[in-house]
């Protein structure tokens, strides 16, 4: 174990691996590019070391120019093997060294390094069989090429050693640009403070060993204990020579060094691309939606529609026979928006096969307010599900949430048309038909009798009209017939209205739901997708960086 944090990860290479590209799958474009095209590249770079067989350790030797890595690099392999430019104390080419017999040939050839060194194990470096000591470029140097072979090297390396001197181990570079990102690399880090030789003063080494500490602690890269070495001096050789030799021994520095690769990519993927919790469909955003639904597919007029329709057919069916004719002269509010009846005219064509050609019922279009009511509240509801998420999620929610207009008012009418707007014939109707029909016939039975006996006297034709107490029968029949017809008519009247309310509430309840659904369909549940999309991917990369 190198530093202070588990060496073994909680998830494996692969099932780790697996949910970070499944995570960058899912979440597709609405991730942010950059930080995904780095996560693609470090899959790639995990996938082509894992592939490569062997147990074999590489450990990178980095610092800025000047840090003595190049001598360190050549005590710890007891040879001149490191050239120093003459003209600056700078490393030109990365090279390696390889301790034990397993072939190394392609860990070096996908590390990009030619120049190679093997030392021979001895009775006192045998536990350094299968290390690969590179010794790298300047990270600092003035040099592009020589930083960019360092960096691509540092990408690859499964171990780093930085190795920071008493007069730059502060320098900006090292931790702003390497240490910082690194957070969680921490487990493949070793720290060294090199060339102490030079520190004079005393407990000075133990002080600027202490500051080094502090600063990788600050740069959040771990606590690590600082070796203090001097390739001149041999201090702190042996101690670094161990500490490599256990990381070597443990066998587990390159899967450490890719898990941490897959847990920082995953880290930068899901801090810079998805929010911190995936968030819920808002009632009142949902609501108004709803309202302004309703208001645009026409349902106050369908209700207002089925309100009449119901007391027109009532008043045909029980109102008072002499009068209820006029019923039938006033329009069909049903059949003129080619809703509710659906039996053939005259022509043998019903409403449902007019409905079939032209795919739409006669309901008004909603006018430019609803229209722009109903984009209003689609759009506040996208703002108001979306805004906490990043500005990628966000606008892929309030496109799911903003259909074609077209294709909503089609869905809408749709909906509208499908719903049975009438039942059968409630039974009261057909109670108080037959007993107006009797009345009726009673009305028009007193009159004949009256007609009758009128006549008669005329003709001074002895007739007698019969009587029930003091008022003829034929009268009582007219009379009574007439009065209980007019006052039952008003009770059927006052009757269909309370059906009328009934009748119209339940269609309301029925649209509702049928709008509730065209509202599911094309807002909602593509709203739903991109949110389901957003907590698919926010727990893959959170799994992928736990």
């Amino acid at each position: 174990m190198i530093g202070r944090r588990r060496s073994e990860p909680a998830l494996g290479i692969a099932d780790r691996s697996e949910r970070l590209a499944t995570a960058l799958e899912v979440g597709g474009e609405e991730l942010e590019p950059a930080s995904t095209g780095a996560a693609r590249d470090v899959l790639d770079r995990v996938g082509e070391r894992w592939a490569i067989a062997g147990g074999r350790t590489v450990v990178a030797l980095a610092g800025a120019t000047g840090s003595g890595k190049s001598s360190l690099f050549n005590t710890l392999v007891g040879d001149d093997v490191s050239t120093i430019s003459p003209r600056r104390p700078t490393t030109a080419e990365s090279g390696a060294a390889v301790w034990g017999e397993e072939d190394a040939g392609e860990l070096l050839d996908w590390l990009g390094i030619s120049n190679r060194h093997h030392v021979a194990l001895t009775e006192a470096t045998a536990g350094l069989d299968g290390l690969v000591l590179v010794d790298l470029p300047d990270f600092d140097s003035r040099e592009l090429r020589h930083r960019v072979v360092a960096d691509r090297i540092l990408e690859r390396a499964d171990v780093f050693v930085w190795v920071a001197d008493p007069q730059k181990y502060a320098d900006a570079r090292l931790h702003d640009d390497y240490l910082r990102p690194l957070r969680h690399h921490d487990a493949v880090m070793l720290v060294v403070l090199n060339q102490v030789d030079r520190i004079r003063e005393e407990g000075g080494v133990e002080q600027v060993a202490a500051d080094l500490r502090r600063l990788v602690q600050a740069d959040g890269a771990g606590e690590h204990e600082v070796i203090a070495t001097s390739a001149r001096t041999q201090q702190g050789i042996g101690e670094l020579t161990a500490r490599i030799g256990e990381v070597v021994g443990a066998r587990n520095a390159a899967e450490a060094r890719l898990a941490a690769d897959l847990r920082a990519s995953a880290s930068r993927v899901r801090e810079q691309g998805v929010g911190e919790q995936t968030p819920e469909f808002g009632e009142q955003a949902d609501q108004r939606l709803h309202q302004a639904l309703t208001v645009a597919s026409g349902v106050p007029v369908v209700l207002d529609a089925v309100d009449r329709d119901y007391r027109r057919r009532a008043h045909a069916r029980t109102g008072w026979p002499f009068t209820r004719w006029l019923a039938g002269l006033r329009p069909d509010p049903m059949r003129r928006l080619r809703l509710g009846d659906d039996t053939a005219g005259d022509t043998g064509i019903a409403p449902s096969d007019v409905r079939a050609v032209l795919g739409r019922s006669s309901l008004p279009s909603p006018t430019p307010a609803a229209r722009a009511n109903v984009q209003l509240a689609t759009r506040d509801l996208g703002e108001g599900v979306g805004g906490s998420l990043p500005p990628r999620w966000a606008e892929a929610v309030l496109e799911a949430a903003s259909p074609e207009e077209d294709t909503l008012s089609d869905a809408l009418d749709q909906a509208i048309v499908g719903v049975p707007l009438r039942t059968r014939t409630p039974f009261w109707w057909s109670v108080l038909g037959a007993l107006q029909l009797v009345l009726a016939v009673t009305t028009v039975v007193g009159l004949l009798w009256l007609v009758t006996l009128v006549v008669l006297g005329w003709l001074q034709l002895p007739v007698d009209a019969p009587f029930w107490g003091p008022v003829p029968i034929p009268l009582l029949l007219f009379a009574g017939g007439a009065v209980a017809g007019l006052l039952l008519a008003v009770v059927a009247r006052a009757a269909a209205g309370v059906g009328a309310a009934r009748r119209r509430r339940h269609v309301q309840q029925v649209l509702d739901d049928a709008i509730d659904e065209v509202s599911f369909r094309h807002v909602r549940k593509p709203v739903m997708t991109v949110l389901d999309r957003h907590e698919k991917t926010r727990v893959l990369l959170q799994q992928a960086a736990a």
